[in-house]
């Protein structure tokens, strides 16, 4: 499989990354297990694939350790050019506590081990508590590490544009915010996109998919509940569909969007996710990579050859202008992880 030049994008001057990033949050032990012999295996066709960028973190169970094995086999098998293909973004989520630059020189050099890496490609912090100012420190020592060459871009995820802002102020270089963004929640597009774009900070957007509700799966189906919602993502994603609006208003989107996927020989999951590719300062959407289980290369490859008309975002709107402001209901970016 060949994925076409537009598959792809300058994110930084040295970092030319899939516009699909593989989501390691699959791996974490949320979503069952995962045998990591078949997911190395299942790594190496992702990348052969075209698929090479990847989003992880540090509590994302094996994650870390299943880039650092995949990077050893890459080298031995296919070199260093081969390897030098390969980008791989993780996260530190500390506990709020005070920070001093050995605490956070000390995780970072974790993810480093862990990663079999000299320089993490790119470390996207998250802070859970915002009245616990000792973020400021955190990403001010991490600057000084990014500096010293253990860090290639600093990034955050789930940060707020009012925070977002408080960082910039403070002359600390952000790169990319990564946040919850999707045809059910828009809310990056009232502030975030605002900011970034003003401030050549990218997105990057996961829950685009609402954890797989956002397919053929659900069209025409009765409202899943229980134990039919078998991921940790699907119950999270339709708890945030709840808030949105009913299953009948979900059921009038997914119509929809399957009218205009017919259209264009696609699936729901495609328009989905080229909608989002579309919006201002996105660099990429996350699709989760449930490795060794399940694939969807070839469909996920789809997305790039699709150019999504003026009339299919008209289309796609007019349903979504009835849904419930989620950003009157929850806040903004990332404030669900914050109540």
């Amino acid at each position: 499989m060949n994925l076409p030049s537009s598959s792809r994008l300058q994110f930084t001057p040295d970092l030319n990354i899939c516009r699909i990033l593989n989501g390691m949050w699959q791996v974490s032990g949320a979503h069952g297990r995962i045998d990591p012999k078949t997911a190395i295996q299942s790594m190496f066709e992702y990348t052969d694939a075209g698929f090479t960028t990847w989003d992880l973190a540090d509590h994302y169970g094996p994650a870390e350790d299943f880039i650092g094995e995949f990077r050893r086999q890459l080298l031995a098998t296919r070199g260093q050019e081969a390897l030098s293909n390969l980008q791989a973004f993780t996260k530190w989520v500390p506990r709020p506590t005070r920070m001093t630059k050995p605490l956070v020189e000390k995780n970072i050099d974790i993810s480093l081990k862990r990663m079999g890496v000299e320089t993490l490609d790119l470390m996207q912090f998250h802070w859970w508590e915002y009245r616990d100012q000792n973020y400021l420190d955190a990403l001010k020592y991490m600057s000084e590490l990014r500096d010293e060459g253990k860090i290639r871009h600093l990034a955050l995820t789930n940060f707020d544009t009012e925070h977002l802002k408080i960082i910039v102020e403070a002359g600390i270089k952000i790169v990319s915010n990564q946040v919850q963004f999707s045809l059910i929640d828009s809310r990056p597009q009232l502030n975030m996109v605002q900011f970034c774009q003003a401030n050549n900070i990218k997105l990057f957007s996961y829950g685009t998919l609402c954890g797989g509700l956002l397919s053929e799966r659900y069209l025409g189906q009765q409202e899943p509940r229980g134990t039919q919602l078998d991921t940790v993502s699907l119950k999270k994603y339709k708890n945030m569909l709840d808030a949105w609006g009913s299953w009948q208003l979900f059921q009038e989107l997914l119509a929809t969007i399957k009218h205009i996927a017919d259209q264009h020989g696609v699936s729901i999951a495609n328009v989905a996710v080229r909608y989002i590719l579309d919006q201002p300062t996105v660099a990429g959407v996350i699709v989760g990579a449930r490795l060794g289980i399940s694939s969807h290369l070839e469909d996920n490859a789809r997305v790039f050859s699709l150019n999504l008309t003026q009339t299919d975002h008209e289309q796609i709107n007019k349903v979504l202008e009835k849904s419930r402001n989620l950003y009157q209901l929850i806040g903004d970016c990332g404030d669900e992880y914050r109540r």
